[in-house]
């Protein structure tokens, strides 16, 4: 999985800042753009709960468009 990708998508999906994202999960906003830059891999936790708001939030990672 492309950790990258899933952060953006969350991101776009709930209209949020990396800012934001980082308090809803207790990390830097730091943290966030190093995940999004595919500079640093987020760890199982903080993968868990990336997924854990994918699926509050009815976030498909998988759709593909056009299919």
């Amino acid at each position: 999985m492309d950790y990258s990708i899933m952060i953006i998508k969350i991101r776009a999906v709930l209209n949020i800042s990396q800012e934001e994202l980082a308090k809803m999960i207790g990390v830097s906003f730091t943290t966030i753009n190093r995940w999004e830059n595919n500079r640093v891999t987020p760890s199982k936790k903080h993968i868990c709960m990336l997924e854990n708001i994918c699926s509050l939030n009815n976030i498909n990672l998988f759709e593909k468009k056009g299919i």
